[in-house]
């Protein structure tokens, strides 16, 4: 048996209609795993499910829509997967919003309470929804996708930053709650990824030069590059790993030295 084979396995990912959502879902399809696709759009959740189904087999991937501001969502979501699946191994928590650009200054309270309701504590409504079958199991594996804004600082997404940086705690507050359990809380903090969420960024030439000249490997990363991780974090590999963050960026964070 493969370190990474998901075969029995239900996965949950939010935001995985497209981008590093989507590429999460595909991977762990790939592995054997039943993936539960959701966003807030049911058409292109369908779109996507279709797709892997297409690949794998029709009772592949499930289309469940859901906003991750809306706990009823959550909770349908949750629901749905058990009542199709009978049961939920990985939960993937990878949408978030970020609907500010500029110095902390300029933020508006709204803005600022969503990205904080949308980024931490759906998460944590998510998780307490989905946990307590992983910990009468004593098995489960909860990931988090985070960002390297957790870790470093910006003058035009701060409050981002901030939401990321808690997703961390987060991480390490569950790890050490549901570790006596044998669920495992992770996260993985991307660099810049092509993706449409971060599409303000790297489409904007002086932002995307300033990133890739201070990355080892000069360039952004595509949405595939980060589900490697996420499949890792999933399975049997990683069932000492818990209350981390793997890191994968093109070494930004490390930056280029002289």
């Amino acid at each position: 048996m493969s370190l990474f084979d998901l075969t029995g396995k239900t996965a949950v990912i939010t935001g995985s209609s497209r981008g590093i959502g989507r590429a999460i879902a595909e991977a762990m399809a790939d592995q054997g795993a039943k993936v539960v696709i959701s966003s807030r759009k049911a058409d292109v959740c369908a779109e996507t499910a279709a797709a892997i189904n297409a690949a794998h087999g029709d009772d592949t991937a499930l289309a469940v829509p859901a906003n991750i501001s809306s706990k009823e969502d959550l909770q349908n979501l949750v629901d749905e997967t058990r009542r199709r699946f009978g049961r939920i191994d990985i939960l993937v928590c990878n949408a978030a919003s970020n609907p500010y650009y500029g110095p902390m200054a300029g933020i508006g309270d709204d803005q600022f309470r969503k990205i904080l309701d949308n980024n931490i504590i759906a998460n944590h409504w998510l998780i307490s929804m989905v946990a307590p079958e992983m910990l009468e199991r004593k098995d489960g594996s909860i990931i988090i996708i985070s960002s390297i804004g957790g870790l470093t600082s910006s003058t035009t997404i701060g409050a981002y930053n901030i939401s990321k940086a808690a997703d961390f705690q987060l991480a390490r507050n569950l790890a050490a709650e549901f570790g006596p359990a044998g669920v495992r809380v992770n996260c993985i903090a991307p660099g810049l990824v092509r993706t449409d969420f971060a599409r303000a960024l790297w489409e904007n030439p002086d932002t995307l030069k300033a990133v890739t000249r201070l990355t080892p490997m000069r360039r952004i990363g595509e949405p595939h590059e980060i589900a490697g991780a996420a499949v890792f974090l999933a399975s049997p590999a990683s069932t000492f790993m818990t209350g981390q963050t793997i890191v994968v960026d093109g070494g930004s964070t490390i930056g280029v030295g002289l």
